[in-house]
């Protein structure tokens, strides 16, 4: 059992990426605003080069949201539609996704107008329909892409059921 694991889920809230900064020594981390960060030499960063690909703040807060869900990773995004696309693109050209079929459209577009030119195929489905659902499911499907409750009906999706 690690040492954040033996915390309570309190507790890993509070503490968990909250090591004292170690410029200042500030016990909370600071939210830093910078973009760029000072290079001992070029392309050789000490931890970050720029803040779109990573700072002290987020990495922090990665590290947190990890501990509480129970993962060793995590990832922060500025939006969901970014945490969306970065997932859809970990599948590859062939494979085939479930959606619902209210799903949130900034989802439906970015499958439909992007990633098939990309040669990601999907179909929508009423997921509340679980004969529906497995109807759907091909030998390629690679992501069943479940929200709940959706967007912009409100269907509850059992989660476990779907899965």
């Amino acid at each position: 059992m690690s040492e954040d694991e033996a915390m309570r889920f309190e507790t890993r809230a509070i503490h968990v990426g909250q090591d004292p900064e170690t410029e200042f020594g500030s016990v909370n981390v600071p939210i830093y605003q910078t973009s760029t960060y000072a290079q001992p030499a070029v392309g050789k960063p000490k931890a970050w080069d720029y803040a779109r690909a990573g700072n002290p703040t987020r990495e922090a807060l990665q590290q947190v949201l990890a501990s509480l869900e129970g993962g060793s990773k995590g990832l922060c995004f500025s939006s969901g539609l970014g945490a969306t696309t970065t997932l859809l693109l970990t599948l590859k050209p062939g494979d085939h996704v479930v959606i619902s079929d209210d799903v949130y459209g900034g989802t439906y577009r970015l499958l439909a107008r992007v990633m098939d030119r990309w040669g990601l195929a999907f179909d929508t489905v009423d997921m509340t329909d679980l004969v529906a659902c497995r109807s759907v499911v091909r030998d390629n499907t690679a992501l069943v892409w479940i929200e709940s409750p959706t967007n912009p009906f409100l269907k509850v999706i059992d989660i476990a059921a779907v899965t």
